[in-house]
């Protein structure tokens, strides 16, 4: 089993995938992964759609820039922002940033976990939300903020440089 902090920095942006499906159970794993992550209040504002359907992927894939590789994973998550289960607690500061921040803590803790299981994945963030909604239907207090593809890796690329300590990391005595 490998450390957290391993996986942590052997976790790459995968963006090649091989034609093998991912079994039910790991599934199961990574919808606990998005499940058990933190968020704001415990509303856990946010909501996860999955898509397995060939044509699904491939509108997906277009409506994200044309980013052919998102088809070709096994699974596409589409990770919202539920703004009907944060706006009465926390207001715009809630719809604006919670939700975000609730995605976010979520899909990083299901993608240590795919990386964990032998699988790969890449947030991707560039894509037309409006184009996202209409093709799966997606009710307006929901907005799409990441496409996830998973699915193991047909290929592992190097690691990408990393500011240094002293860039990134400021204390305050």
């Amino acid at each position: 089993m490998m450390d957290i902090i391993e996986i942590i920095k052997d976790r790459r942006s995968i963006r090649e995938f091989i034609d093998k499906d991912i079994p039910n159970d790991i599934i199961d794993e990574l919808i606990e992964a998005l499940r058990w992550a933190p968020s704001a209040g415990n509303l856990q504002a946010r909501r996860f759609i999955f898509i397995k359907n060939k044509d699904l992927k491939i509108k997906i894939a277009n409506a994200a820039l044309w980013q052919s590789f998102i088809a070709e994973a096994p699974v596409v998550i589409v990770a919202c922002a539920d703004y009907k289960r944060i706006s009465s607690r926390y207001g715009l500061r809630g719809i604006n940033l919670y939700t975000i921040q609730d995605v976010s803590a979520s899909l990083m803790c299901m993608m240590l976990l795919a990386h964990a299981r032998g699988l790969g994945t890449v947030w991707v963030g560039a894509f037309d939300e409006e184009a996202v909604r209409k093709i799966l239907k997606i009710p307006e207090y929901l907005r799409p903020v990441a496409i996830v593809p998973v699915g193991y890796p047909a290929a592992i690329p190097n690691a990408s440089s990393r500011l240094n300590k002293d860039e990134l990391i400021e204390f305050r005595y």
